[in-house]
């Protein structure tokens, strides 16, 4: 009998390994043959401990699971009273467009046979017959921009680094996932490890780039434990180290686990990090594709992004290209979080309306009450009305209508919430998590606290100092934490300010 698990950590904290034993004592109680794969998670969350019973050949779900829910598992599982069917059925899964995470939760992500088997290396084997300058030109043409919040188009940063001469250059992979409601980093490195290596092996060949470094936050033991055992795995079966796929072109990695600071998601903080150094935002120029870690030419990239690569140089620059917005190219997986009756990942093309998201595939609140507010892009991200659900999914769509895509984090909340707590919230969080480095954010964001608490207490005229200071925030920080703490503090007033002791018109 074969049984697929997820080993992902949203699983666990939801009783997947209490089901795991419950499945392996049952089997030996019956003297069946158990074999039980611990795999990903396919994304659906609400439906986790998600067990997947292969009949004839088909994976059936069945979910949530509980260890009673087990010895009817062993008796007939398509009629199981958790039965869900054909997983890849589900309207969940079925609406879908799985570039990135096609494998995640489908294969053992410790099996780099079973990888291959699911369409794993065809991108690095492709790279490997090409020049460098015809790999960075794919990655070009296919449109990816940065999945870690900016945005920024990854041919072009792969481009300055391919161009500078030096006698060492880097990838570094950005996997410090910490804005709230995101976990798309995690589930990739915890449900397909090998597709951010070879991501990373791919870049590497393409810039000319010989070592490579993820750099991994401390809150995700699990993902620090599959990603490292994951490298050593590839560096035994010739993935990395002096010739790749016994190519004779070098490229290793290391895992790297950082203190758990929010703004070492940042880019340079995050190399000062890497380097020994105390994680503070770095003055630009000079960019870190000139000189980044150690002072060389270095990609850093976020997960996803890397994890993408392959996909593009196994299909194709333009069959990635066809699916999107505008310039928003590609799909992005959305993580649907907060007040929701579904929570979890969803990949899907650029484009989809952010009412379509909230309402159709997170199925509304899960307290059954009117949404008032969606927060996207992590605790620094605008919030967004319902007025504006019409908006399509796409970085320049999110920015006209005073937004951001960020990471892609999508946070729920139901006409319960109070949005000026809420401002308060994220003021006060970049207070708390601001490097120092620059006035705007170490002390802005300070007196951004203390303005709010006027506005609590009914001092009308502190909201024009509020505006102010924002927009002082925003022209003058170094990076994006002080720069992007406005934007939930100015979305909650525009949209709500009433609860600001405004009247509307006000406001307007």
């Amino acid at each position: 009998m074969k049984v697929f698990l997820p080993r992902d950590a949203a699983a666990k904290a939801l009783g997947a390994e209490a089901v795991a034993e419950a499945l392996a004592a049952e089997a030996a109680r019956r003297g069946i043959a158990l074999d039980l794969v611990r795999t990903g998670t396919r994304g659906m969350i609400w439906l986790e401990p998600l067990a997947e019973v292969e009949i004839d050949g088909v994976r059936h779900g069945i979910g949530p699971m509980t260890p009673a829910d087990v010895p009817a598992l062993f008796d007939d599982a398509s009629k199981h009273p958790r039965a869900l069917g054909p997983v890849e059925d589900l309207d969940w899964m079925r609406a879908q467009t799985r570039l990135t995470f096609a494998r995640c939760g489908v294969i053992d992500p410790l099996d780099l046979a079973d990888y291959a088997a699911h369409g794993g290396l065809a991108g690095l084997r492709r790279a490997l017959e090409m020049p460098p300058a015809g790999i960075v030109q794919e990655v070009t043409e296919s449109g990816l921009r940065g999945r870690g919040g900016a945005g920024f188009p990854t041919g072009i940063k792969w481009s300055t680094v391919l161009k500078a001469e030096a006698p060492q250059k880097y990838i570094v992979c950005n996997a410090d996932e910490g804005d709230s409601g995101t976990f798309a980093d995690r589930m990739l490195m915890e449900g397909d490890p090998f597709t951010l290596i070879e991501g990373m092996a791919i870049a590497g060949l393409g810039v000319g780039a010989t070592m490579g470094y993820v750099y991994l936050r401390s809150e995700y033991p699990d993902a620090i434990e599959v990603m490292e055992a994951a490298v050593r795995i590839a560096r035994e079966a010739g993935l990395l180290g002096e010739s790749v796929l016994g190519s004779g072109r070098a490229f290793d990695m290391e895992i790297r686990v950082g203190a758990g600071a929010y703004v070492c998601g940042e880019e340079t903080s995050l190399l000062n990090s890497l380097e020994g150094k105390r994680g503070i935002v770095r003055a630009k120029p000079p960019l870190p594709a000139i000189e980044g870690l150690f002072g060389r030419p270095t990609v850093v990239n976020n997960v996803i992004s890397l994890a993408t690569v392959p996909v593009i140089l196994e299909k194709g620059a333009q069959y990635y290209a066809d699916f999107g917005l505008g310039r928003s190219k590609g799909t992005i997986p959305l993580q649907i979080a907060g007040n929701v009756a579904r929570g979890g990942l969803f990949e899907t093309a650029f484009g989809m309306q952010l009412g379509q998201i909230v309402g159709e595939i997170a199925g509304g609140t899960a307290s059954g009450r009117p949404v008032k507010a969606v927060q996207v892009g992590g605790p620094l991200g605008a919030y967004m009305h319902p007025s504006q659900f019409d908006t399509p999914f796409g970085y320049e769509e999110f920015d006209g209508a005073g937004g951001l895509i960020g990471h892609a984090g999508l946070v729920v909340f139901d006409d319960s919430a109070d949005m000026l707590e809420m401002a308060r919230f994220a003021m006060e969080f970049c207070a708390v998590e601001s490097c120092g480095k620059c006035t705007p954010c170490r002390i802005g964001a300070v007196r951004g606290v203390e303005t709010l608490d006027r506005v609590r207490q009914g001092d009308g005229g502190a909201v024009e100092v509020l505006t102010d200071l924002c927009e002082t925030m925003k022209d003058g920080s170094l990076c994006a934490l002080g720069g992007f703490t406005p934007y939930p503090v100015m979305s909650a007033l525009q949209h709500f300010p009433e609860e600001f002791g405004l009247a509307r018109e006000a406001a307007e």
